[in-house]
């Protein structure tokens, strides 16, 4: 069961890094093109900058989701080195289910909230409904829930190994 779980999430975080490149080498041409037409052409390109800024949007929270995956996020670490290590694991525990509770709330109900109030509104310069710019809450709340139930599992697995088989 665990070496499927650790397949998964292996698979996730290649998903996850792949459109991180997408978005970051996007990212790199857009604002390439945005200079070079501004400083070069004297026309400025007036798509460039806000497709600069919601890439940037995206590609933040991919990486925020990520790096729950890797249990990169900023921690006060203070409180859970000062336990004994028997009952560090209770202490992740307790921080993941405040974490998923605030991506429940804040991430996944307040995400489809703005995008249900957003539908209708239009980007200035791509033409494009707002709520598409505000999908990736949801989207990286669900894997930041995905990365903190698979952190968990991992915490209590007594001995990896031994269940792993080798």
């Amino acid at each position: 069961m665990y070496s499927f779980l650790r397949q998964f999430k292996t698979l996730l975080d290649k998903a996850v890094l792949t459109f991180c490149g997408f978005a970051i080498v996007t990212l790199v041409i857009t604002v390439t093109w945005q200079v070079f037409s501004r400083y070069v052409l004297n026309d400025p390109s007036s798509f460039t900058d806000e497709l600069a800024r919601y890439l940037m949007i995206w590609f933040g929270l991919a990486g925020a989701s990520y790096l729950f995956g890797k249990n990169g996020h900023l921690a006060i670490t203070l409180f859970s080195n000062a336990i004994k290590t028997p009952h560090r694991k209770y202490v992740h525990l307790l921080i993941n289910l405040v974490s998923a509770s605030f991506i429940s709330m804040a991430m996944l109900k307040g995400g489809v909230l703005l995008m249900s109030r957003t539908m209708t509104q239009f980007s200035p310069a791509l033409q494009i409904p707002m709520a598409y710019v505000y999908c990736i809450l949801p989207i990286s709340g669900t894997l930041m829930l995905i990365y903190l139930a698979l952190n968990t599992v991992e915490v209590f697995t007594p001995n990896k190994s031994v269940s792993e088989g080798k």
